[in-house]
Order: C-alpha cells, then structure tokens, then sequence
C-alpha cells in the first residue's frame, strides 16, 4: 500500500487546529567552527518554552546531503515526497499570483539582473529593485510578440516576474538560463529533452527580443529564466488528510504551493503581525493553517548574520499570539537550511519542533540546530511530518486489527 492510500484510509476528522509555522531558510551554520549558528544566537524564550513541553528533531528535506530548492522542501512539510511530485518554480510563481494555468501552457519564472557592458552579470536582483520599478518593467515587456504562440509577463514582487507561453507542443524540461554567479553570462535555453526543443526556442526568442527591449534600462536591462514547468497534479489536503486548508503568506511563490495543495490563500496580509491577525480572523473556518515567514531565508542568501538573527527573534515574539488561539499542534520549522555563511540554500537537516498535549517531551528546554539533533523525533524525513501532525491532532484511526 503506497503512504498516500494509507493516509486517507486512516484519516479522521475531528475539531482539532493545526498550526504549520514555516520559518524559511531557518537553519543555520556558525561563522566559526566553535561559534553559535543564528538560532542558537538569538535570544528564544517563547521557542524554547515550547521545546521544553514539545517533541523537536531534524528533518531532512529530500535525502541525506541533497540541498533542495522551495518548492521541494516545501512539498516535504506538507506530506508529498519531492521526489515523487515535482513542481517547477515556474509554475509556483504563476499560480501564486492568480494565474490559471492552463492544458498549453509552460511557466517560468524571471528574474530581473544587471548586466555590465560586455554583457556579463553584475548583480543577480537588479539591486533587489522595488515592486513599482519594477511593475514598470515589465509593462514594457508586453511588446514582444513571438509567431504562433501567446506569451504571457505578469510582475510578482521586487526583481521577479513571471513568463508564461502558450501553445502546442510546449514542455517544461528545459534548463534554467540563471548561472548562479555574477561576472558571467546569462544562458542560453536549452532542452533537457528532445520534446522541449520547441520551448526553448521560444524561450530564446523571448530573451532576445527582451534584452533588446531592457537595454537602456539602468538596473534591469537583463533577465533570467528559471524553473520552466507545466501545472502539475497533486492530491489536495482535502482529499489526502480531510482537512480544510489555509494558506498565510506573502511571497507568491508559497502561495502558489499552498493553491497546489488545495489550500485557500487567505487574506492580503504583508508582515508577520499581519499574518497572524489573518489567522485569528479564519480560525473557526479551517482545520490547518500554514504561515509563512520568508525573512529568514532572505536575510541568510545576502549573508547577514544578525540580520537572520533579529528575524528569528522577530518570530519568536510572535509565538504567544499564536498560542493564544490555542491550537492542538503547533509546529514550527523551515523548508530548508539557509546558513548565512553560505549565502544559499544548504543540505542541513531543519530543526523541527511539534507542540501539543499529546507529546512525549525529550527532555529539551531549547530549540536549536544542536538540540534538535538530540530531540526525540530524531533525524527524520520532513515528508513524515505531516503524519506526525495529524498523529498528535489525534486525526488518524488505527492500522488494522
């Protein structure tokens, strides 16, 4: 019987609340070998109260030693193995701002960039370029015209936007056109499978007309195309665990996850505080609620240390108007690990932590990479974590006689 099946023979419903507090990027590395990453750094009170009647561990996102983008580490948490369901960023960012992507259609998504005079790139974000600069930007984007296909440029939030085409014959596997560096050139499209030959050529033909267009422009006068895919299908919470699901959070690419799933995005919330009151306001609508913070992985892609470290204390604060709703399972922990000393995305296992009546407390009284590692869940896949949610909301009817 394959995991999924199970689930939904044992799901229960009940009025128990579940809370999914996701703390992009949250683990972290010391600056030295003998130094504190940026959680065990900040001052945690509220976390650490809740280590202290809770169960933590260390879940690992895809496998042992694999650093994974978002979109799989987010697929994790919410229970569909990434390397069963694969979601390109492409469709994540279109869904998350409200496009339907349709039957013809291949999404990607864009990134604007500096490029210097000989064409290489000189800051990957365009200097992180405000939303309204942005939004202009692509505006003027609407002038290219490819033959025998629609293309669609919607703006997303600061440097991103994103492209979609339309047409027959369209494929997604067609490689990212962002080399991950400055002082180097954009790529070219390129199929990653014969069937994709087509979409790369448009891609191309999309870029060029684009850096023609972008030329003159004083910060975004190049792009970048990343994470080309088509809409995937995926089992909605509804369907899988019996639960109605919403969905709070900012960045559209997260909302984009959470509508993949099934879950409704809720409100038009822009900052933590926010976020929350949104959650008070659906509280008697819903079943589970997933939060998003993404400033924990942004503070640690720029290598800001005490950044990173002021926004988990930020969202350590923010732990007690969660609580006052009293949900049955309160969970916090991140899609990856973002250490500042790396600037990127890492490998490291995610220290997790799982609030509820029914916990067998490990005996911690922080919450950390290093206690997490000690804590009772162990180090376990982040694809369990939803099975140990409804476990705890007490959702799941026994297996067998």
């Amino acid at each position: 019987m394959k995991e999924h099946d199970l689930v939904r023979e044992l799901a229960e419903k009940n009025a128990s609340k579940i809370v999914m507090l996701v703390a992009d990027g949250l683990g972290g590395l010391p600056l030295e070998l003998s130094g504190k990453t940026e959680l065990e750094t900040a001052s945690t009170p509220n976390l650490d109260r809740l280590a202290s009647r809770g169960t933590s561990g260390s879940s690992v996102p895809v496998l042992p030693g694999i650093t994974p983008g978002s979109g799989p580490g987010h697929l994790g948490l919410f229970g569909y193995d990434p390397l069963e369901f694969k979601i390109g960023r492409g469709a994540l960012e279109a869904t998350g701002i409200g496009f339907e992507l349709g039957p013809d259609d291949v999404a990607a998504r864009g990134n604007f960039c500096t490029l210097d005079a000989a064409g290489k790139i000189s800051d990957r974000r365009a200097g992180r370029i405000p939303s309204e600069e942005s939004f202009a930007v692509v505006e003027k984007l609407q002038a290219v015209k490819i033959p025998g296909v629609e293309t669609f440029v919607k703006p997303v939030k600061e440097h991103r936007f994103v492209v979609v085409f339309r047409g027959k014959g369209l494929d997604g596997r067609v490689a990212d056109t962002d080399p991950q560096a400055v002082g180097v050139a954009p790529l070219d499209p390129q199929a990653a499978d014969p069937a994709a030959a087509k979409t790369a050529d448009v891609a191309k033909e999309f870029v060029k007309q684009a850096r023609e267009i972008l030329k003159d422009e004083p910060k975004a006068n190049g792009l970048v195309l990343r994470g080309f895919a088509a809409k995937p299908a995926l089992p909605t919470y509804e369907q899988l665990y019996g639960l109605r699901a919403a969905a709070i959070a900012v960045y559209p690419m997260y909302k984009g996850l959470a509508r993949l799933v099934g879950m409704t995005l809720v409100g038009k919330a822009q900052s933590l505080d926010e976020q929350i009151a949104e959650l008070a306001k659906c509280w008697n609508d819903y079943d589970f609620f997933f939060l998003h913070f993404k400033y924990t992985d942004s503070t640690g892609e720029d290598g800001a240390f005490e950044q990173k470290v002021k926004r988990i204390e930020e969202l350590d604060r923010a732990i007690p108007k969660i609580e006052a709703l009293r949900p049955d399972v309160l969970i916090v922990t991140g899609d990856h690990s973002t250490p500042s000393k790396l600037k990127s995305h890492s490998w490291h296992p995610v220290p997790t932590l799982l609030a509820a009546d029914t916990c067998r407390p490990d005996g911690l009284t922080s919450f950390s990479e290093r206690d997490c590692l000690r804590g009772g869940f162990g180090i376990f896949p982040a694809k369990h974590l939803m099975l140990l949610a409804m476990a705890h909301a007490q959702r799941f009817g026994k297996y067998g006689a």
